[in-house]
């Protein structure tokens, strides 16, 4: 396995951009594990009438619904099949869909071994919940990112407007309190703090100021 720099965190702390501006940085490959997710979910949202359709197969039902997916990732750009679906995985509808599906078992086995085959063949930032505890338990760096609720929730807020999304500051709120509640309760892989993980609170600092800090500790402990 190449070097790998993980970074988890919840919705909105800055955990996307930060990782970009790293691996750009460094020269390493970025890989946005939340991406991936959410394209599972759009491919399921697409094909079934209702998620409740999909979550009321069993787990060899879903393994089988699954397994044909083909996600592509380059550029931290992604693909299903040869459908660029980069910017459709960021509706609200997608990111319910993704909290719902990212608790199965089955779905997080089917993305292991994506995620981690990436790690075979560059070094990355790999961003999203478990890279540090789970995903890349043995990562080369790894860090937290967090923020305030309310922080994380306008920054949910502007980027989906900036998108051109309809979406008001309450809705942002919600979604972000309702998703941080998933991620952390869930059973398999809950959203924690890993022990060797460099905390970061993102609230007051400005994009170039954490990634700063990022590439201070990553030169430091080199």
């Amino acid at each position: 396995m190449k070097k790998v720099i993980a970074i988890d965190g919840p919705s909105g702390a800055g955990k996307s951009t930060v990782s970009r501006e790293v691996a750009k940085a460094l020269g390493f490959q970025y890989l946005d594990t939340g991406a991936l997710y959410r394209a599972v979910a759009y491919y399921l949202l697409k094909k079934f009438n209702h998620i409740n359709d999909f979550l009321s197969l069993n787990e060899q039902e879903i393994e089988k619904e699954i397994k044909n997916i083909k996600i592509h990732y380059k550029n931290g750009r992604v693909f299903l099949s040869d459908e660029d679906v980069s910017d459709l995985i960021r509706d609200p509808k997608v990111g319910e869909i993704t909290s719902q599906i990212s608790m199965l078992k089955v779905v997080r086995d089917f993305l292991l071994p994506i995620q981690r085959n990436f790690a075979k063949e560059a070094n990355i930032v790999a961003e999203g919940r478990d890279m540090t505890t789970v995903v890349f338990p043995d990562a080369w760096k790894k860090f937290y990112l967090d923020a305030s609720t309310e922080i994380r929730a306008k920054r949910r807020f502007e980027q989906l407007i900036k998108s051109g999304k309809n979406i008001t500051f309450e809705e942002a709120l919600k979604d972000v309190i309702e998703r941080d509640k998933k991620d952390s309760l869930r059973e398999i892989s809950p959203l924690r703090i890993s022990s060797d993980a460099f905390y970061i609170d993102t609230s007051e600092l400005t994009l170039q100021e954490v990634v700063s800090i990022v590439l201070k500790k990553v030169a430091e402990d080199a």
